[in-house]
């Protein structure tokens, strides 16, 4: 479609949500949906939940709210939703506390709270997330603070909807000279949060705290109605127009907040607690508004240390935004960052970001209590993989472990930085992960940041990424060289698990082509299971095993196959590539290959290419490196 058609019939949809009635229609829409009535607390709740929640095989809770942006923050959002957005929806006390929300550079906060703010201005074009406000209001009030309070009870009795907050000085003032008192015919009309048009949505920034005005939260006088109103006290020359007007019924943010002149942060005392701030020569004026505000770990711990901020501090709630911990959220990440870059044109061979997410992982995870796990296994833990004698139970323990575990270590921009820096000096094509961690360990010496002790713990965290990618590598060409590889390890996992059943049942197998009975093939089911270390005393229990998953699968009507036993799977693959070792070896380090060789070598390249993504020159370098690997 013609995007200028698109843009006419968006204007056209537009048009068809506008309302404009009397309170009393607005009292009549009421009755039919009392959720119009919600806080502003209860309308961010409703719309992360309106998205959809699902629940992880570990009972954590995922909202497809923030799926699309944020990933591996899973248990930080939980926390974020259930400890703070849902009690607040239900008005209990955290509703009258400030968000904080605390981690490190480049962990999330930002775009966390601006998923909020697109979120809400998106949820106020539906029919569940409609806002209705008094016609005119700068601050877009709720119409129900038109009814009076010692009517309130019995308003929340018929229409089972409790008010909260008082009438502005100016809409008191209308209410009497525009529309006599009369509240029913009091125009109200629905309105859309935008933040460009600052309507619901408030962002503050301090700046130079001598020249910043108060003002900029609260409004100011506007002197050139001073002469037609005839005092400074009348509302009608008061520009409602601050950040905190604004934001009215919807978020606030408020950047570096703990970087604020303390003038600046008393208003939010009164704001969170009762619900008003004071705003020129007026009674308090209510404002229903989420205030949200971020920080990192250094700065907090900064502003909690001065006592002078005590009172403000009872007045958050702190939720802890840490780094990402999962391998494969890290590595969308960076495929999400370069989605949205000018590099996106670039050829990544496979694994490139992989083995980039795992530095900067095991930069961020501390070492275990258990002595035991190294940090990759643990990396590997947290990623969901199964780790030979461990559990999700000892997942959890792990866990436990460190309140602050992700709070330090590799931001996600410095992998980008780095990726960047390399393509464009070079003026590469293509890169491989090879690329990638020379650009890392490089790029380590100029940042300004990092510690003497946390340069080498980087270094050696590197040189761990390196060895997983040549395990990689050597997997990834042996693969290809296998012919028909899929065929060939369903092929040798049937023959090994008819030699299995027969073992475990004390039977014998019958020759296909003799129709002799012949013995167990311990030989083979050794070859393949030496491949995993299974000794000689645990063959048997290993053996039982796979029978009993078979088992299982046969009583839920499904087939026991190749991917269906993680570690058997990863024998029959071991076995099969020591088998092709040799082959690999001489083909691709020969410097004059043969016909035949070269004849293999282009073979295993298209192979690459089309069923593992690589193009033409990565596939080359990894033959190339792979060789290299394999005649150390």
């Amino acid at each position: 479609m013609d995007i200028l058609k698109k843009i006419q019939d968006h204007r056209e949809d537009q048009k068809k949500l506008k309302w404009e009635g009397t309170f009393a229609d607005y009292l009549d829409l009421l009755k039919e949906r009392p959720y119009l009535a919600q806080s502003a607390h209860s309308r961010v709740y409703n719309m992360i939940k309106h998205k959809g929640v699902t629940e992880r095989e570990d009972g954590v809770k995922t909202y497809s709210f923030f799926s699309d942006a944020l990933y591996g923050l899973d248990e930080a959002l939980e926390r974020l939703v259930e400890e703070y957005f849902h009690p607040a929806a239900r008005r209990l006390d955290v509703k009258k506390r400030i968000l904080l929300l605390m981690g490190p550079v480049s962990g999330g906060k930002s775009t966390l709270v601006a998923l909020l703010k697109r979120g809400l201005e998106e949820y106020t074009l539906t029919d569940e997330g409609a806002v209705y406000a008094i016609k005119g209001c700068p601050m877009h009030e709720d119409p129900l603070h038109l009814i009076p309070p010692h009517l309130r009870s019995d308003f929340e009795e018929q229409y089972g909807v409790k008010i909260e907050g008082s009438l502005s000085p100016l809409n008191t003032m209308r209410l009497e000279k525009e529309y006599d008192g009369r509240i029913e015919d009091v125009m109200v009309e629905r309105i859309f949060f935008s933040e460009d048009k600052r309507t619901g949505i408030g962002t503050f920034s301090p700046s130079d705290p001598k020249s910043q005005d108060i003002a900029d939260l609260t409004g100011s006088i506007d002197f050139s109605t001073i002469a037609e109103y005839g005092s400074e006290s009348d509302p009608r020359a008061y520009r409602f127009d601050g950040e905190l007007n604004k934001a009215n019924r919807g978020i606030m943010e408020f950047q570096e907040m703990l970087k604020c002149d303390e003038k600046f942060l008393w208003h939010l005392l009164s704001l969170t607690q009762e619900g008003n701030f004071k705003a020129g020569r007026f009674a308090l004026i209510s404002a229903d508004e989420l205030i949200v505000a971020h920080t990192n770990e250094s700065e907090y711990r900064s502003f909690i240390a001065n006592k002078k901020n005590e009172a403000l501090h009872s007045r958050m709630i702190v939720m802890p935004v840490p780094y990402n911990l999962r391998l494969s959220e890290e590595e969308r990440i960076y495929e999400k960052m370069i989605k949205e870059s000018d590099i996106k044109d670039v050829h990544i061979a496979p694994h490139t970001l992989r083995v980039a997410a795992m530095f900067t992982v095991l930069s961020r995870l501390k070492e275990s209590n258990r002595g035991s796990i190294s940090l990759l296994k643990k990396m590997y833990l947290y990623d969901g993989q199964n780790v030979e004698g461990y559990s999700d139970a000892d997942v959890l323990e792990m866990k436990k472990e460190y309140a602050d575990e992700g709070m330090s270590g590799i931001d996600p921009r410095y992998v980008i930085n780095r990726i960047s820096s390399t393509i464009i000096k070079k003026e590469m094509t293509s890169i491989n992960a090879l690329d990638v961690l020379r650009s890392l360990k490089d790029g380590l010496d100029s940042h300004a940041s990092i510690s003497k002790d946390d340069k080498e713990r980087y270094l050696n965290f590197i040189s761990i990424a390196r060895k997983e990618y040549d395990e990689i590598a050597k997997k990834e060409v042996q693969k290809a060289f296998v012919y028909s590889y899929e065929e060939s390890a369903r092929t040798l996992m049937e023959n090994y698990l008819d030699n299995v059943e027969a073992y475990c049942n004390k039977t014998k197998l019958h020759d296909p082509l003799t129709g002799e009975e012949m013995h167990p093939d311990e030989k083979l089911m050794r070859s393949i299971e030496e491949q995993i270390g299974i000794s000689e005393n645990a063959k048997k229990a290993f053996r039982e095993e796979i029978l009993i998953r078979i088992s299982a699968y046969a009583r839920k009507g499904k087939k026991f196959n190749y991917q269906s036993h993680e570690r058997l799977r990863e024998a029959i693959q071991k076995k099969l590539f020591a088998d092709l070792k040799d082959v690999v070896k001489i083909t691709t380090s020969s410097k004059t290959p043969d016909e035949q060789q070269l004849k293999k070598i282009n073979e295993v390249v298209a192979t690459l290419i089309d069923e593992y993504g690589y193009n033409s020159t990565s596939a080359n370098e990894l033959l190339r490196y792979v060789g290299s690997l394999l005649n150390r």
